[in-house]
């Protein structure tokens, strides 16, 4: 390699070019100048709106206390939850709290169930960086979902902290998955969730596959959170440029941290990218252009095609992530659980 670096030093001398100065592993990083970001003008004029929200408040100032997190979580959904009813209203379907072998649910089911429909079944597990979105707050998701896809849904209100840290919130999900298959078939069953849900979507099937479970039919994590070791390039690219989680080292990494309590961030229960993905069920992933884990789902695709399994991928013009969630009269929202709806039908038993 000397005689090459000389080489190159005598023709970048002989150019007048500088050579990039060489990070400690060798490899140059890219230095990028600053720059402005446009709306892009590819996208319906609701998602534009949404593009050009500011960045995320509190992005950088995470609580510090057991109650600050708490407090945080009331706060988002004082927010959130009243959007819930006329969302279900707009998409008629039906609300009912429940519990399941001592875990929280609320029932999810379309006002109009097709037949076809009657013996499925989709459990639905929340995100929210595993501290926030409690409740009501739980079901923008689970809503879309029952009314789009006229699937009925089973949400898991599971535990968080400060009352339950890991792996409370996986121990509750794979409780409601072992009752879903214990009312339905288990090719009849989907599991989906986004960002905390997306990891949790992925860490059931690993932990249903090491309790020599039945697999579900098929599965739809979105935008997952599937490496918390903050590995991947678009925790970099899109840094300061997705305007929910915004940085690698906001406040969502605040959030895994006091949930997983000292426990290796890198296990697959917390970051199931490094899991085996062998004998998982047909999956369909959904990020954005300007998502922070963009590369977290990418890499989830990447895996699975290598352990041979029909992996999908959706990504969303400008979306920062998990947009496509949150309103169902925003055009590329309606879309993306159109394309759920539709890989989901195309999968399940009936």
């Amino acid at each position: 390699m000397q005689p090459f670096r000389t080489a190159a030093l005598s023709i970048a001398a002989l150019v007048g070019l500088s050579l990039p100065v060489l990070a400690a592993d060798g490899l140059a990083p890219r230095d990028e100048p600053a720059k402005t970001l446009p709306v892009p003008d590819t996208v319906s004029p609701e998602l534009q709106a949404v593009i050009a929200q500011p960045l995320h408040d509190g992005w950088n100032t995470p609580p510090t206390t057991p109650d600050g997190w708490r407090d945080l979580a009331a706060k988002l959904e004082a927010g959130l939850g009243p959007q819930v009813a006329p969302m279900a209203e707009r998409l008629r379907v039906d609300i009912r709290p429940d519990t399941i072998d001592g875990v929280k649910v609320y029932r999810v089911t379309p006002r109009d169930l097709p037949p076809a429909n009657a013996h499925r079944l989709l459990v639905h597990v929340h995100g929210g960086c595993y501290v926030l979105n409690p409740r009501l707050a739980a079901l923008p998701e689970a809503v879309m979902m029952a009314g789009i896809a006229r699937m009925p849904v089973i949400a898991v209100d599971y535990r968080m902290p400060p009352e339950a840290y890991f792996p409370a919130a996986l121990d509750d999900a794979e409780t409601v998955y072992k009752a879903a298959i214990a009312t339905v078939p288990p090719a009849n069953v989907g599991v989906f969730g986004s960002s905390a849900g997306g990891a949790l979507t992925l860490e059931t099937v690993l932990r249903a596959k090491r309790d020599a479970l039945p697999m579900p039919g098929a599965i739809a994590p979105g935008t997952p959170m599937s490496d918390a070791t903050k590995r991947g390039d678009s925790f970099r690219t899109n840094a300061l440029v997705d305007n929910v989680l915004v940085s690698p080292d906001g406040f969502c990494h605040a959030a895994t941290l006091f949930y997983a309590q000292g426990h290796d961030l890198a296990d697959p229960m917390l970051s199931p990218v490094y899991g085996d993905l062998h004998g998982f069920p047909p999956t369909m992933l959904t990020t954005g252009t300007r998502d922070l884990l963009l590369s977290n789902t990418v890499r989830v695709q990447q895996k699975l095609h290598e352990a041979g399994v029909e992996a999908d991928l959706q990504v969303f013009e400008g979306m920062a992530h998990a947009q496509f969630y949150r309103d169902d009269r925003i055009p590329e929202d309606r879309l993306a659980f159109e394309q759920l709806a539709g890989f989901f039908d195309r999968h399940l038993g009936r």
